[in-house]
This record gives C-alpha cells, structure tokens and sequence, in this order.
C-alpha cells in the first residue's frame, strides 16, 4: 500500500509547500465617454501658438454627476462662472482656456455638453413675437446649426491678415477694424454691467460693447481717438457696424420654429439660454 505521507505530501514534518503570494485587487476603471464638436470658426482666428488655431473640432467628455456638482455650486453660481468652470473640466486637452475660446465655440461647446447631459429636448418659456403671450415651448436642440467662419463673404466686411474685419461706416465715411470677441470679453462686459447695476450708475451696454469690438479707425488705434469716435458716431452707424459684426460672428445657429399656442403666429426665434438650459426641470 502506497505511503498516505507519500501522496499528500508531508503532515507533520518536511518542507510546507510553496504560497503564491496574493496581488491585490485592482479597482475597476470606468472610462467616461467623450466626443468631438465641431468649432463654427474651424479654428481660423485663433492666434499660431492657441492649441486651436486651425484646428476644427475640440475634443470633450459627456457630462459627469461629478461635473453636476459644479452647475449646482452655490458659490459658483453667485460669482456667475459656474459654466465656465464646468466647460474647462470637460474640455479633454488642458493647454486649452475656456476664457480665450471665441463666443461662437463656446456656444457650440455648451450646446454639445447641454446635449450630452440631457439630451436633444429642452423646455423654455418663450414670448410669441406677435401676442406676448408667454408659454413653454419644447426645443430639439439637434436642430442648431453652425453659422460658419466664412459667413463674413456675404457681407461688406473684409477680412485683415491679423483676423480682424474692416467695416465702412458711411455717416463718419471711416472704415472701423473689429474683432471677434472671446469669452473673456464677454465676462468682462458682464462686470461692467453688474458693477454699473450696483452703483446705481446709467447703462452703457452698447458703448462698452463697442470699446471692445473696435481696434482702430482708419488705422488709427489709439485709445483716445476711439473713444472720441464711439461717442460721436450718428446711431445709423453704430446700428450698421453692431449688425454686420452678427454676421461676421461665427457661431451657432440657435433659431427654430416655434408656434404660438394663443394666437396664429408661426415663425423662428432664438431658442433662448435660461436658467434652465443647464438645470431642466
């Protein structure tokens, strides 16, 4: 008979047998899912060394209940920069600043992100153009279009090779070089107008605008100079310069059908950012 001690090994003495040594358990890795948006400008504005210049989509991550966290921040909502802070913690590369994006590819951006988060359907309160009648309207965001960076062909403005446009006003005859504004420009505009607000100060929204948009008059850049055309220039010129820089924009296409519920009226209006694009109900 065979010895049990041969064939399960040694009981009470010889060598133990060899321990595998036990490798800790990994946690598991979730990847969040990300997707390319395409830019309005194609990246043609941006200056040689922006991460964007003339670069056509910009890569992001959908939203997270981590990003959530930021939209609903009560501080962050108070200083009014909750979107901005949720935008540049989805923005994949980190070389790029939310606050250097043009307006145009923002609005894409938080138009794609808004997608992601909560889908194509968005309910706002719209006012009918022609009772005022004022109603909840469901919007299908999959329908905003892009408004391109060529756009500025269809109309008088030329383009510079710095990325600026020239417009002739007619009533100065003067031809006025803008820009294209970036997200800073835009915050910047908005403390202006929160700080007048708290000083009980007159409203300057469009005069601030045009100190933004304006770099020179004919080639003419200083500070002093401009300023004095801003506050002399006939309010048809103003009208002329602020709608063909809408049109040179490029940007999103935030216009759709709506029908009025109350009177005949069927027509487009912008489908408007409210306090709820971000927060629906």
């Amino acid at each position: 008979m065979r010895n049990n001690q041969d064939r399960l090994g040694a009981i009470g003495g010889g060598e133990p047998p060899p321990q595998t040594e036990q490798q800790p358990q990994q946690p598991l890795q979730f990847v969040t899912p990300t997707e390319l948006v395409e830019l309005p400008s194609k990246g043609k504005f941006y200056p040689s060394n922006h991460p964007l210049h003339n670069v056509e989509t910009i890569e992001i991550r959908h939203m997270t209940a981590k990003d959530e966290d930021i939209l609903t921040s009560r501080s962050l909502l108070q200083k009014g920069v909750a979107i901005d802070k949720f935008l540049q913690n989805i923005v994949v590369d980190r070389t790029i600043n939310i606050a250097d994006l043009l307006v145009g590819d923002k609005n894409a951006i938080i138009v794609a992100s808004r997608v992601t988060g909560y889908g194509i359907s968005y309910e706002a309160n719209v006012s009918c153009p022609s009772c005022n009648n004022s109603s909840e309207y469901n919007f299908d965001l999959s329908e905003c279009s892009l408004i391109p960076w060529d756009t500025y062909k269809q109309t008088e403005a030329k383009l510079t090779p710095d990325n600026t446009f020239i417009v002739h006003v007619d009533k100065m005859n003067v031809d006025v070089e803008v820009r294209l504004l970036v997200s800073r420009d835009e915050i910047h505009l908005s403390q202006i107008s929160e700080r007048k607000r708290k000083k009980k100060l007159p409203e300057s929204s469009l005069t601030d605008q045009l100190r933004m948009l304006i770099v020179s008059i004919n080639g003419n850049n200083d500070v002093n100079y401009i300023e004095s055309f801003i506050q002399t220039m006939p309010a048809t010129d103003s009208r002329k310069l602020r709608t063909v820089y809408q049109k040179i924009v490029p940007n999103v296409d935030m216009s759709q059908f709506f029908s009025c519920s109350e009177c005949a009226f069927e027509g487009e209006v912008s489908v408007p950012f409210g306090t709820n694009f971000f927060w629906p109900k």
